[in-house]
């Protein structure tokens, strides 16, 4: 019996001895075949190169109409939606902290009042997120508009600025209006306003000045963004008058060191649509959407609209008590709810039935800076070949002749240099945020008629997030002309790493108002992502018939103001 045992262990030893010799044999061979595969991470070069060719190569439209019907299928509730906590890899988990100020947010949006002073530190550290882009340390994950911002795209090398180039003389040695400024009034009495040679002791105001030119308002990653964008949302009002002209209610606001913003107040909530039965030229102007207008405009790489930020204003302190216009100052009043309410006097809106009440004195509101003053740098305004009738019977000529492109294409300015894609940029930056009161634009008149436009007046926009307005494309469908570097941001915007509703959620919450409630609901910005895919699906549709009548190529739809792009797609190459 003791045999028989003493057997039959050594048999089951033998067994385990041969079991893990198996074993070890067959993990060696795995981990041979897994080191093998390279599984390092894309660089940024490699992943910017990768992106510029697919952007060029692929067949964007049908892939975004793929990509944008499985999006919409989608649930709302399921849909991923803090995207500043977001890579171009992936989600990543919310904070506690940001949590709270969600739901926060949430509860002051729908009506509830705040408690607490919300336009204290949180307002001044969104400020400075507004200003740097929510930038992170290196190391750190990337948020989606970082990584946009990065892009080459964004970055591609320009042509150095000649003074003429310039709007404004850079010289502000003195305090005079060579630099153009005009002469100060010393009662408002700035104690910071020793200014000199260096554009460090400048104001922001003054700073954003003398940086337009004859391209742009403003460059790509401006370090100035932050003062100007905290001045405007936390520095004291020392003055607020009615603005002159227009059809609904306006403020100049002024600041101790001389910069002046224009205020537009809040209407209506952010998630109230407008009603249908309304005529474009009858809708109400939105301050939500002044601000959210120059975040898309940014995004899309134009930066042709001025800085707006949002802000609570107290309505006594800083606009009742300190204002010199003895016609704003008669309509003040208080409502049966004892909210501070006033409505000034305008073309639209201007009675007691359409007050601006605060709650009860705070008022949400846009404040945009303004441009340098007209005596300084004039400006020409231009009515727009695809003006509305702004009539309830009429129908304006190009709604009628589906040729309408064909005369413009022969009027001046249009008949030559880049007016028509520059107009064409702006049909883009209104569809895509539904402004359909695009009546006229301006540009400044040092630079003729090569310089850009200014998207100016972009209150009623942001209106309906349930349907589009096709017609406002109608300048694109007709002229079938587009810049080489517009299709190239809207095709990148269309990526799921880069995608436009994504992008615009990331940047908005920078705002200071975005600690009260999100600047746009994601109904307006899942509209965006809809949008975009309708014009690139024109774009395309345009290309067809350009093939379909002169077989290859596409110049006459493109207008390549990339002409370096290839150097720059061997820039970015990896060498080996």
């Amino acid at each position: 019996m003791r045999w028989y045992t003493r057997r039959r262990s050594r048999t089951v030893c033998l067994s385990l001895v041969v079991a893990s010799l198996s074993l070890h044999l067959l993990l060696t061979v795995l981990s041979r075949s897994v080191y093998q595969n390279h599984c390092d991470a894309p660089s940024p070069r490699q992943t910017h190169l990768h992106t510029l060719r697919a952007l060029v190569d692929t067949n964007y439209t049908s892939r975004m109409s793929d990509n944008h019907a499985s999006y919409a299928k989608t649930p709302p509730g399921t849909r991923k939606v803090n995207s500043s906590h977001m890579d171009s890899n992936g989600p990543q988990k919310m904070s506690e902290k940001d949590a709270v100020t969600t739901k926060m947010a949430v509860k002051v949006g729908h009506g509830h009042k705040a408690e607490g002073p919300v336009d204290s530190l949180t307002m001044t550290e969104r400020v400075g997120k507004f200003g740097s882009m929510g930038i992170k340390p290196m190391g750190s994950g990337m948020s989606k508009l970082e990584a946009l911002f990065s892009h080459p795209l964004y970055n591609m090398p320009t042509p150095p600025i000649h003074e003429d180039d310039w709007l404004l003389k850079r010289d502000c040695s003195e305090k005079t209006d060579a630099c153009g400024m005009i002469l100060y009034d010393s009662d408002i009495g700035d104690d910071s306003a020793h200014w000199n040679r260096s554009s460090d002791s400048h104001p922001p105001w003054l700073r954003f000045h003398l940086g337009i030119s004859r391209w742009q308002l403003y460059p790509h990653l401006d370090p100035n963004m932050a003062p100007l964008a905290q001045q405007l949302s936390t520095h004291r009002i020392v003055s607020a008058v009615q603005k002159s002209g227009g059809t609904q209610l306006k403020l100049v606001m002024s600041f101790p060191n001389y910069g002046q913003a224009i205020l537009k107040p809040m209407k209506q909530e952010r998630d109230e649509e407008t009603n249908f039965n309304l005529y474009y030229f009858s809708d109400f102007e939105r301050h939500n959407a002044e601000i959210a207008a120059f975040h898309l405009d940014r995004v899309l790489g134009y930066r042709r609209i001025p800085p707006a930020v949002g802000r609570l204003v107290d309505v006594v302190t800083e606009i009742k008590d300190i204002t010199t216009d003895h016609k704003l100052a008669r309509t003040f009043f208080t409502s049966p709810v004892n909210n501070v309410c006033f409505y000034g006097q305008c073309s639209y809106y201007c009675s007691t039935e359409h007050a601006v009440c605060g709650r009860p004195q705070n008022l949400e509101a846009s404040l945009a800076m303004m441009l340098p003053d007209t005596s300084l740098a004039t400006r020409r305004s231009w009515r727009s070949p695809w003006k509305r009738s702004y009539s309830r019977s009429k129908l304006a000529v190009w709604e009628k002749d589906p040729d309408y492109c064909d005369t413009v294409k022969k009027t001046p300015p249009y008949n030559k240099g880049t007016r028509l894609v520059d107009l064409i940029d702006m049909t883009i930056l209104d569809f895509l945020m539904g402004n359909m009161d695009r009546h006229h634009y301006e540009t400044f008149d040092k630079f003729g008629n090569n310089t850009f436009l200014l998207h100016l007046d972009n209150g009623r926009a942001f209106g309906r997030h349930s349907t589009d307005e096709p017609s406002i494309l109608t300048p694109l469908e007709q002229c079938c002309r587009i810049r080489r570097s517009t299709l190239l941001h809207l095709r990148l915007l269309s990526l799921p790493q880069y995608r436009l509703s994504d992008v615009m959620r990331d940047s908005l919450s920078h705002d200071p108002l975005f600690s009260v409630a999100p600047l746009l609901s994601e109904l307006h910005l899942s509209a965006l992502d809809r949008r975009l895919v309708t014009v690139l699906q024109t774009v395309s549709r345009c290309q067809e018939r350009q093939r379909s009548r002169h077989g290859e190529g596409d110049d006459d739809v493109i207008y390549d103001d990339v002409t370096d792009y290839e150097t720059l797609v061997k820039h970015v190459t990896p060498a080996g």
